[in-house]
């Protein structure tokens, strides 16, 4: 085993006795709503996960550890830390273990610590892409470039609506990156069910999900599956509502000459004033749904005797 990976007991129990599991990012934590509210979500998305029959496995990056599960005191710490903490990306973890350093996993470095524990399930809000502008900037969020080479199922709401989501679905083609609609032909767009973009293809059942991410292992096809699971009907916002308040948003952006990776918390904070608040109550479902098909894709997994191999 890696020996900068620490698993907590719960998390190894279940591995070890072939039993569900789902990973869940920490960056949403410290980054994605105040305390208290962040530390309350994010145990309210591990209940969600137990309550649906599998085990969370909150990642994050404490005193250079790779923690796979954390703890509520560790989330608790993470929370109250907040934005002081490092978004950690692919190219942060050197120097964070180095240093013993802390971090907030965003997908591309859940999905890896996930990968090295074992763990082949992970349920997100939504997924980072090609940012609008790209043509000029080159600026292009990782998360992509990690769902080409790392063999975990990323389930979400579909790319977060801020980013230019034709090249987004561009570039995961390039790179073989199956894009799944759970129970739609259309892209959702984070806080809206509609993007006007198609998905690769429909699947409607947990059980059908965990046979194409099985075959796609057994093939030796590298990298991981996208699923989009769009918010429920009742939380989704109008897309004329969201749309007009990213473009308010974006012109705010460049005007302050912000880039890089304080693109996204900038935008989903501007966006969630714009919208009155209206946009975090959506953020907080949508993750609460992916949560929800996450734990049922990963006992799909255990049940399908295939998968145990």
């Amino acid at each position: 085993m890696n020996k900068y990976l620490s698993i907590s007991d719960e998390v190894q129990a279940a591995l070890s006795a072939g039993k569900p599991v789902v990973a869940l990012e920490s960056t949403i934590i410290s980054h994605g709503m105040p305390y208290p509210q962040n530390v309350e979500t994010a145990l309210r998305v591990e209940q969600t996960i137990r309550e649906n029959g599998a085990v969370p496995a909150t990642i994050a990056v404490i005193g250079g550890k790779l923690k796979a599960g954390c703890t509520h005191e560790e989330i608790e710490y993470l929370g109250k830390k907040g934005q002081a903490v490092t978004k950690a990306s692919r190219r942060d973890l050197p120097v964070l273990i180095a240093r013993k350093e802390d971090g907030a996993t965003t997908v591309t470095t859940t999905m890896i610590i996930a990968a090295m524990a074992g763990i082949k399930v992970f349920a997100t809000g939504g997924i980072g892409g090609v940012h609008r502008g790209a043509q000029q900037t080159f600026d292009i969020s990782a998360d992509l470039e990690e769902l080409a080479q790392t063999p975990v199922m990323v389930i979400c709401a579909g790319a977060k609506s801020i980013l230019d989501l034709g090249l987004t679905l561009e570039y995961l083609e390039t790179k073989g990156v199956p894009v799944i609609g759970y129970g739609t032909d259309e892209l959702p767009a984070f806080y809206t069910r509609h993007s006007g973009f198609g998905v690769d293809y429909r699947i409607d059942t947990p059980e059908e999900l965990a046979a194409a991410f099985q075959a796609k292992t057994d093939c030796g096809l590298k990298g991981g599956m996208l699923v989009t699971n769009p918010i429920p009907e009742e939380y989704s916002m109008p897309k004329e509502v969201i749309d007009r308040a990213i473009g308010q948003a974006l012109s705010e952006m460049e005007a302050a000459g912000i880039h890089g990776k304080q693109c996204t918390p900038f935008l989903l904070a501007k966006v969630k004033d714009l919208t009155g608040g209206d946009s975090l109550a959506a953020n907080i479902q949508l993750v609460l749904n992916n949560a929800r098909l996450a734990a049922q894709t990963a006992k799909a997994m255990i049940v399908d005797s295939s998968y145990l191999g």
